[in-house]
């Protein structure tokens, strides 16, 4: 039985669109790093307005500080 694996080199395939590749990969690190960032926040202002007593308006300013530090530290 004869089989029908390619013996060259792997570079041999079609050609790449490492632009395109880029452009995807630099979207998808922005989107990670801005998702943990509010799920972080969020997390935080939770506990803030539960246990300390807070409340739904000062954890809402907590969430809004916290992601406006976090993306000016991290930018």
């Amino acid at each position: 039985m004869a089989e029908e694996t390619p013996t060259g080199p792997v570079e041999m395939g079609a050609d790449m669109d490492y632009a395109e590749h880029e452009k995807t990969y630099s979207i998808f690190l922005f989107m990670t790093k801005y998702g943990i960032i509010v799920c972080s926040a969020l997390m935080i202002a939770m506990a803030f307005g539960f246990f300390a007593g807070g409340g739904f308006f000062s954890s809402l300013i907590v969430f809004v500080l916290v992601v406006a530090l976090a993306s000016y530290i991290l930018r």
